[in-house]
């Protein structure tokens, strides 16, 4: 049985317990957060656990052997130093950290650390949702040939309502290419299969919080950007987002294109589009809707944080390894801060001018 301890027990916290709250061979022990309507959340969902107001206290209980980290994303950098001292296992929230400097010196810590037999797992869940999963294994698979661009929509609602308003401020998400797209550009490197070189981007805050202003400083948070990711071989990616957009259909959807297909995940509807260049034509792509009866709790990502939790878990005992990693975090993290860079000063921004 492997005791969870959750730190940050805002949405994401609860959609965590929740999710192991339905996983064999787990079970949440203790919860921590400074905040008491989050603690009283946390006691409702998860039920009989020890209550933390501090995360060293959680730390130092000797209740835990494994630790989520769904805490503000400022916070991440003190938290995570604090639990890469100990001996627990770590799945660490999206975006690892709000900077790319304090992503490398959680890296540098880890490394010093030394601990091989710990897991440390940064929660880029997208990866899981059961359509995209699917796009994910045929790209991999050549199904679409030498893969060349990828495209990446998502038009939604606006941010969230969280506890003292903290996601309104850039300094406190790393802003919105940080805090919101870091899951895309992680899905742009996992399928393409390598690093970026370059970023260049364009964005605003155009509708969303505009007239938002809290101890006298009104929100910065970007609402809509167009980014395109430049990979080595000429091979590209972009991402279209808009958060002023929930009068939808389809949230996001996420294109692959090689030299001989196309293949296309649509979300939430599960859509799945197969294209094989000189067999189908514009409107004749094959339509398949993909479901995982493996997953016993949907919540709020169609599953995937049910999946991340499993497969957590099978690192955890040594049956699988860990997927993603601090390096993923850290990458996905700095592309979205090269994206910012990119709309300050209107230019290409180098990979390189961003990372030490």
């Amino acid at each position: 049985m492997i005791r969870y301890g959750v730190i940050g027990t805002g949405m994401m916290g609860i959609e965590h317990i929740e999710n192991v709250n339905a996983l064999d061979g787990a079970v949440v022990t203790a919860v921590s957060d400074p905040n008491e309507g989050s603690r009283q959340q946390a006691l409702e969902a998860a039920g009989g656990v020890e209550v933390f107001e501090n995360h060293s206290d959680l730390i130092a209980s000797g209740l835990c052997d494994a630790v989520v980290v769904a805490s503000p994303n400022f916070t991440h950098i003190d938290v995570v130093r604090d639990l890469l001292a100990s001996d627990l296992h770590l799945l660490i929230e999206k975006p690892l950290c709000t900077t790319v400097s304090d992503c490398e010196a959680l890296i540098e810590l880890e490394a010093a650390a030394g601990r091989s037999d710990r897991v440390v797992w940064v929660g880029l869940e997208y990866r899981y949702m059961p359509a995209v999963a699917r796009l994910v294994a045929d790209a991999s698979s050549g199904l679409a040939g030498d893969l060349q661009m990828m495209s990446i929509i998502e038009h939604r609602f606006p941010f969230l309502v969280k506890v003292d308003d903290w996601n309104r401020f850039s300094v406190n998400t790393g802003g919105t290419l940080v805090e919101k797209c870091c899951h895309f550009f992680d899905l742009m490197m996992l399928v393409l299969g390598e690093r970026p070189v370059r970023v260049f981007a364009s964005g605003g805050q155009n509708v969303n919080h505009l007239d938002e202003v809290y101890d006298g400083k009104t929100s910065d948070i970007l609402d809509n950007a167009y980014v395109i990711v430049e990979f080595p071989g000429q091979r590209r990616a972009m991402l279209d987002l808009c958060m002023f957009a929930e009068a939808t259909n389809e949230q996001e959807i996420v294109s692959v294109i090689g030299d001989t297909g196309k293949l296309e995940a649509r979300l939430p509807s599960g859509s799945f589009f197969t294209g094989r260049r000189g067999e189908h034509w514009i409107g004749q792509a094959e339509l398949e809707v993909v479901h995982d009866d493996t997953i016993l709790h949907e919540g709020l990502h169609h599953g995937s944080s049910y999946v991340e939790h499993e497969r957590f878990c099978a690192a955890i005992r040594g049956e699988g390894p860990v997927e993603v990693t601090l390096e993923d975090g850290l990458w996905s993290v700095a592309v979205g801060a090269a994206a910012h860079l990119s709309i300050e000063q209107g230019r290409p921004v180098e990979m390189s001018e961003v990372l030490s």
